[in-house]
């Protein structure tokens, strides 16, 4: 039986349930490989995936007898099937931050479900922690994405607008073995840049510009993230001490970054730093990266004393916004180790300066 879904049924187990609705498809794809729509079904003898036509045959070759996932039709699924895939099952687990209250009600009566319970982010919490397979996809994504970067250094010319930059890089993630974007590529130009998600315009770039380029592509499903500041001929002066203290602050997080690491305070940190000058942190230091491009665990002040972890994968970039005037941010992509961090995105974090 896939390694996963053994897994999954242990926990629900210690749980007290006898069975599972998975409906979030990054947690099916994580489970089992499959990237379609439907639903996973963990009943108290076997694991049923319901799809339709359209799927079947992708499903069908994708998934193996060693698998142990049974792949089935919904159209061939009758109304006795329905209320008997967790019959004698006292509880039963969904997923409460994805199921909708419609759907919800639907599969209580669809399957008969005694006592339909939350099962607390299991899955996303155990995704948290990437196997080898994992890191080696988001490496290779992050190689691609520092390429890109490379690329743009040559491409960028003034009277290039956002939306051209924004679309060359989309293309070359395209051209360059991945599967696409990671997330809505940020190109945000001169006062746009004081916006932490600008969306990429018709404003074209001009001598003196910054440039904020947020990007990642993804390579077998899973995501890079990474986050570089430009400048076009030159660097305005009163632009060099905010960049300085972003990448102060960045480089100092990632010495920060190990396992066992506190991430209330390693934010702290840099939140006590930027008001020390006069200046505000308007966002989490970071975020999971994985499937999603925005995963748990969350690098921030506001939870709890949360703990990294070895194998995590999580973005270091801290960013200051000065409205209508000018932006900065700079962000990585890492691998959490027993000693510290493993910078996956290479790209050069210098004043870069295109003219």
């Amino acid at each position: 039986m896939n390694h996963k879904i053994k897994w999954l049924r242990d926990k629900i187990s210690r749980m007290d349930m006898q069975g599972m609705i998975i409906t979030n498809p990054t947690n099916i794809k994580y489970l089992i490989g499959v990237d379609a729509e439907g639903i996973l079904l963990l009943t108290r003898k076997e694991n049923v995936y319901i799809t339709d036509a359209r799927y079947l045959e992708k499903v069908n070759k994708m998934l193996t007898i060693d698998d142990g996932i049974i792949v089935t039709n919904v159209m061939d699924v009758s109304k006795d099937d329905y209320e008997n895939f967790f019959l004698f099952c006292e509880n039963v687990g969904f997923e409460e931050n994805h199921l909708t209250y419609a759907k919800y009600k639907e599969y209580i009566q669809k399957y008969k479900i005694n006592n339909f319970v939350e099962t607390e982010n299991i899955i996303e919490k155990q995704r948290m922690i990437k196997d080898s397979y994992e890191i080696e996809c988001i490496k290779k994504a992050c190689e691609i994405t520092d390429n890109c970067f490379k690329h743009l250094l040559t491409f960028i010319k003034k009277g290039m607008t956002e939306k051209q930059i924004a679309w060359e890089i989309e293309n070359y993630f395209l051209l360059n073995g991945a599967d696409g974007v990671a997330f809505d590529t940020i190109v945000a130009s001169g006062p746009n840049s004081s916006m932490p998600h600008a969306v990429p315009t018709e404003r074209k770039i001009v001598s003196g510009d910054i440039i904020t380029i947020d990007f990642g592509c993804k390579y077998k499903g899973y995501c890079s993230d990474m986050t570089r500041t430009i400048f076009i001929d030159f660097v305005q002066d009163y632009i060099k001490p905010v960049y300085d203290l972003v990448l102060k602050n960045q480089e100092l997080t990632l010495k920060e970054y190990y396992d066992g690491a506190n991430v209330r305070i390693i934010s702290k940190m840099v939140e006590n730093d930027f008001k020390l000058n006069n200046f505000d942190f308007v966002h989490s230091l970071g975020h999971g990266v994985g499937l999603d491009i925005h995963e748990e665990p969350i690098i921030t002040s506001k939870r709890g004393d949360f703990l990294l972890r070895e194998n995590m994968v999580i973005t270091d970039e801290p960013g200051i916004y000065i409205s209508s005037k000018f932006g900065v941010r700079i962000e990585d992509t890492v691998v959490i180790t027993k000693s510290g961090a493993e910078i996956l995105t290479k790209s050069t974090k210098d004043y870069v300066v295109i003219e």
